[in-house]
């Protein structure tokens, strides 16, 4: 699957209703005083089948070539959904030989306690250069691009 037309909405889950049908629920989230829902189906990759609950802050990430509802509040179908700690950054995007991300604005310095995972949780034993990368990170220095020594990286294979 192609990631780089993937936006992330990140915000504080404030409800959870059923969706269309048992298999789907529509989450409402708080993201920048804004509430966006987002729905979550059973295609829905949930990174660590985490239950989702009402208080708890996310990142979802929704491919924009996908048709959206004229709907108020906006509404995405969310093709991967994580959970965030306090002060945690999650970063999709394609990462080079250098490890720098296509936008330019992120390099990785994998260190010795990153934890390099698949999508289904086990140890990524090869390099993750040059693959599309779900990043999770705190601090970043303030150089151009920035860089982060991540605590989490789950590399998307392609299969």
């Amino acid at each position: 699957m192609a990631y780089e037309t993937f936006e992330k909405v990140e915000g504080i889950i404030q409800g959870i209703n059923r969706g269309d049908s048992c298999c789907s629920m529509s989450v409402s989230l708080i993201s920048d005083s804004n509430i966006v829902n987002v729905v979550v189906s059973g295609d829905t990759t949930v990174i660590d089948n985490v239950r989702l609950r009402p208080g708890m802050r996310i990142a979802a990430f929704y491919d924009t070539n996908l048709p959206v509802p004229a709907v108020y509040p906006p509404q995405y179908q969310a093709e991967i959904v994580t959970s965030l700690r306090r002060g945690q950054q999650v970063m999709l995007d394609y990462f080079d030989d250098s490890l720098t991300s296509a936008d330019g604005s992120l390099r990785l310095n994998i260190g010795p306690t990153t934890n390099v995972v698949t999508q289904n949780g086990q140890q990524y034993t090869c390099s993750p250069e040059n693959t599309e990368l779900l990043v999770y990170y705190t601090t970043t220095t303030f150089s151009i691009p920035a860089q982060t020594t991540p605590q989490k990286v789950i590399v998307l294979c392609q299969y």
